[in-house]
């Protein structure tokens, strides 16, 4: 299966990394619904399984793929801890925040629902939240994983991130 994985991550890295980001953020979801908000399959929302599934095929695997990449090249430092450093603060800075946006707004937007009521209600506390983990988990990920499995390491990690996530975007 790794073969496997590895070989369509060499020949197809953005396709084979948007639908791994897919199918894990599904995943994330179906956590949610499931294991933390016991809803039991007869009340399981497919529909936002299928969002969750759309935008992380569709827009974050795509654009962390491209995202890691400009990092690699942009941040290139003698110093490698300052490197890590650097790298974290512009992924802490840029795209965590500006994603956390697109989320909550295209999840809002895919729900026939305002995305400004959505970003004003829960934009800050999932950033708040954002800083307590995701900093961390760079780190590690920028100094100890090979370009090509970052994301797949975000969306592993993301399953649980992404669980928080679809429970704060569905809150009434």
């Amino acid at each position: 299966m790794l073969r496997w994985y590895q070989r369509k991550l060499a020949s197809r890295p953005l396709l084979t990394q948007a639908v791994t980001t897919a199918v894990l953020f599904a995943v994330g979801d179906v956590t949610a619904q499931q294991v933390v908000e016991k809803k039991g399959i007869d009340k399981h929302e497919y529909a936002r399984t299928g969002r969750m599934f759309l935008y992380g095929g569709a827009v974050f695997g795509p654009a962390a793929t491209t995202w890691y990449g400009i990092l690699q090249r942009s941040i290139t430092l003698r110093n490698k801890q300052a490197e890590t450093v650097a790298r974290v603060a512009a992924d802490q800075l840029i795209f965590a925040p500006t994603f956390i946006g697109i989320f909550l707004s295209s999840m809002a937007v895919m729900e026939g629902g305002s995305p400004q009521e959505k970003l004003a209600k829960s934009y800050v506390p999932a950033l708040q939240t954002n800083y307590l983990i995701w900093p961390f988990v760079q780190a590690a990920n920028f100094t100890l994983v090979p370009l090509q499995h970052r994301v797949l390491v975000v969306n592993v990690v993301s399953i649980g991130w992404n669980c928080y996530l679809s429970m704060i975007n569905s809150q009434k």
